[in-house]
């Protein structure tokens, strides 16, 4: 089976677990996941599973990774900040949805391996930075979207006061063995809350 028939295989598969976004199951399918993975992982690249990526982090379920994605609610005009670059996967397919992603990794050699792939698959609209993802990146703030690809131990508030009134996080929280994926939304000073589902994901370190 070629990568374009198991991802067409992994499209019907999240469309069959409840992933209703057509927009987000294109970009899932646009996105060559097997360019993502260590090269011994490759046949697996289109598993429905989280898969290892080095330094201790990993490559998200694809179901997770839609989910999420979903969740933001994008149009195509936002600016979306992500916490947690990691292989660049989900960036990629955030940007197949956005007009930029602003992609924060606190590992040096993840964010750039991630920066060198992307760029070789041609996306235009993501921007690189090294740091403490929990802090956020201030610069572009406020940010109509913000995804955090690591679970909080609490909501953290510098992601908090960076979302645009009217914008979505989706993030994942908790400590071990509960972690539980909300979207945020903030309307004027308040923020509404809702959960998405039980996830495991590995942990969100901060500096400070």
């Amino acid at each position: 089976m070629s990568f374009q028939q198991e991802a067409e295989q992994l499209v019907r598969q999240l469309r069959s677990e409840g992933i209703q976004d057509e927009r987000v199951l294109e970009a899932i399918r646009q996105t060559p996941r097997e360019r993502f993975v260590p090269p011994s992982l490759i046949s697996r690249a289109y598993e429905n599973n989280a898969l290892p990526i080095g330094s201790e982090q990993t490559i998200s379920q694809p179901y997770i990774v839609a989910l999420m994605t979903e969740a933001l609610q994008l149009t195509g005009t936002e600016t979306v900040l992500e916490i947690g670059t990691g292989s660049g996967y989900q960036a990629a397919v955030l940007a197949h949805l956005c007009q930029q992603v602003v992609t924060v990794e606190r590992i040096e050699e993840l964010a750039l391996s991630a920066r060198k792939l992307l760029t070789e698959l041609g996306y235009t609209n993501i921007e690189f930075h090294s740091g403490d993802g929990a802090q956020g990146w201030e610069s572009h703030a406020p940010y109509e979207a913000i995804i955090v690809t690591a679970c909080a131990a609490s909501l953290p508030e510098a992601l908090l006061n960076q979302l645009a009134d009217g914008g979505r996080m989706v993030i994942p929280v908790g400590v071990e063995p509960v972690q539980i994926m909300y979207r945020l939304t903030r309307q004027g000073e308040q923020i509404r809350k809702e959960e998405l589902c039980r996830c495991r994901f590995v942990p969100l370190i901060t500096e400070n």
